[in-house]
């Protein structure tokens, strides 16, 4: 029996059948994912087989083929990954200038991560109600800057419902994973476009500014007008993962492209001579922000984080 993934609580699946009843299923423990060393070898957005046994427990027993899926660094074991979703045509990706902040290194390894698979990005910068004169300031730079780059951004309040138009009418049909930080609103957001859903959301840390974990597990939700919204766990950090480091560079779309110039078809933007990018950085051609996460990306090597070239 056929199915999709519309669940993940890490022990237990949900999977919605073609014939249309959800089942919940489990995998048996010695089902790994050729390939690709993961903590969650099924994810949300997987189209599975299923078969049920004589007690009547249903089983995983074949994932077929992903066409993509964005991946990050387990958080404990730097030699595995995770898997947020599979089969995504468009990540949106939360960002809140303050309550919490979400910085560019965070922002950058995120787009880069989906750039690797071909994965297009709206960003989605929220809690613009809550923001001083010296905050839209910043956040009006940064939409500048990432508009420039090539990401369609969209300024949102999830709790006076501005934007919120804007927003549904780009998910329209896609299957849409939804991540960012812990608090960036995540759930407030998908509540006001799902109003019926009425997910749990939580509170920022007076102390830290930073968000706690309110959803605990990844899943999917259909939209009135085709489509999906997939819900994942806020995210404190992302570490890239299976990436070779020559690689990194056609991950920024600007750098990439500047590249070209440069004298060296093998040039890491580091410290070689007449490099066109370091030279677009100066020149202010690509944003300071984008080139130092750029640089803390290629520092993942001292981590192992790469995969060996082949």
């Amino acid at each position: 029996m056929r199915g999709l993934v519309v669940k993940s609580t890490g022990s237990w699946y949900e999977v919605k059948t073609t014939e249309g009843p959800v089942i919940p299923c489990k995998i048996k423990g010695n089902f790994r994912l050729k390939g690709i060393r993961s903590t969650n070898p099924v994810a949300v957005g997987d189209y599975v087989q299923i078969i049920v046994n004589a007690e009547g427990t249903a089983f995983i027993s074949e994932i077929e083929d992903r066409r993509n899926y964005v991946i990050r660094k387990a958080s404990n074991l730097s030699k595995q990954s995770h898997i947020l979703a599979a089969n995504i045509d468009q990540c949106v990706l939360i960002v809140t200038v303050n309550f919490p902040e979400t910085s560019t290194v965070f922002i950058d390894r995120f787009l880069a991560s989906a750039e690797a698979y071909r994965i297009p990005v709206e960003l989605i910068f929220n809690k613009i109600d809550l923001y001083d004169e010296e905050e839209t300031r910043s956040l009006e730079n940064l939409i500048r800057l990432y508009t420039d780059v090539g990401y369609p951004c969209v300024k949102i309040s999830a709790v006076y419902q501005t934007g919120i138009e804007t927003l549904c009418e780009a998910l329209k049909g896609k299957v849409n994973l939804f991540a960012g930080n812990s608090g960036v609103g995540k759930s407030t957001l998908i509540n006001a476009i799902l109003p019926d859903l009425k997910l749990k959301t939580g509170e920022i840390s007076e102390v830290h500014n930073k968000g706690m974990h309110t959803t605990t597990f990844s899943e999917m939700f259909p939209l009135p007008n085709g489509g999906y919204v997939i819900d994942t766990p806020g995210i404190k950090g992302f570490g890239t993962f299976d990436m070779e480091e020559e690689e990194v560079g056609h991950y920024f779309k600007e750098i990439f492209k500047i590249s070209a110039r440069c004298k060296y078809h093998n040039c890491t933007h580091t410290h070689e001579p007449a490099c066109a990018v370091r030279e677009a950085v100066a020149n202010r051609l690509i944003g300071e922000s984008r080139y130092a996460s750029y640089l803390s990306m290629l520092g993942d090597k001292d981590e192992k984080k790469y995969r060996e070239a082949y």
